[in-house]
């Protein structure tokens, strides 16, 4: 199972093993991780799910397709280069090391 580090805004970090075939969205709900409230459950209609990538990991994923874009700027603090929404990001064993920082909050 591919490991995920999601990172708090305060630092704290989580190591956890998703599932192949969720997102990064429900690894977060599925492990209680703070800072990602996913409101709309995975549907991209909402921006509670917005993290930072970290910048290594930038080029190694899927482009943003126009929904995220569009949601993206309902967004906290978007960064152009660095914000996706998890809930666009399919675990794969291409993901396994992903690192993703939270915002300061979620709007």
């Amino acid at each position: 199972m591919p490991k995920i580090t999601y990172i708090e805004h305060n630092g704290t970090e989580h190591v956890v093993d998703v599932p192949l075939g969720l997102t990064v969205m429900e690894g977060a709900r599925d492990n209680n991780i703070p800072g990602i409230e996913a409101d709309c459950g995975g549907a991209c209609a909402c921006s509670t799910c917005h993290v930072y990538v970290d910048p290594a990991w930038i080029d190694k994923l899927p482009p943003k397709d126009d929904m995220e874009e569009d949601m993206l700027d309902f967004a906290y603090a978007p960064d152009p280069a660095r914000s996706r929404l998890t809930c666009q990001l399919k675990v794969t064993e291409a993901l396994d090391g992903l690192i993703v920082q939270m915002p300061e909050k979620q709007i």
